[in-house]
């Protein structure tokens, strides 16, 4: 079987159904590190424009999950694991303003797990 690249904790996917209960579908894009540090970013479908080398990581509860390629690049050998923390979500992000935000944890995945990703 192969191994997702992106997956999420039960408490990440309760704060995404709060947040697509309000807003409607939602996307995520990790963020490289400007702005608001590596915090993986929500938005409504269609408010972030995707580059031609953008890669898309999976799929949560019906939210695209995405990454530029050159980050994919440093990141491709990382199971990302979407999760939640107290606190407010980056500026951008439809977690912002409330009392829980995303925040992304990862794995190194094995070597037979790289194998059938064939990378």
């Amino acid at each position: 079987m192969i191994p997702d690249r992106v997956i999420a904790t039960a408490d990440a996917r309760a704060l995404l159904a709060r947040i697509v209960a309000q807003n409607g579908a939602v996307m995520f894009h990790q963020s490289g590190g400007c702005c608001d540090g590596s915090a993986p970013m929500c938005y409504p479908v269609g408010e972030f424009p995707l580059g031609p080398h953008d890669v898309q990581l999976g799929v949560i509860d019906g939210a695209d999950f995405w990454m530029s390629g050159a980050q994919f690049e440093v990141w491709k050998h990382t199971q990302i694991i979407l999760a939640s923390a107290p606190g407010s979500g980056a500026a951008f992000s439809l977690d912002n303003g409330g009392s829980e935000r995303f925040v992304i944890q990862s794995r190194v995945f094995s070597d037979a797990e790289m194998d059938q990703l064939k990378i």
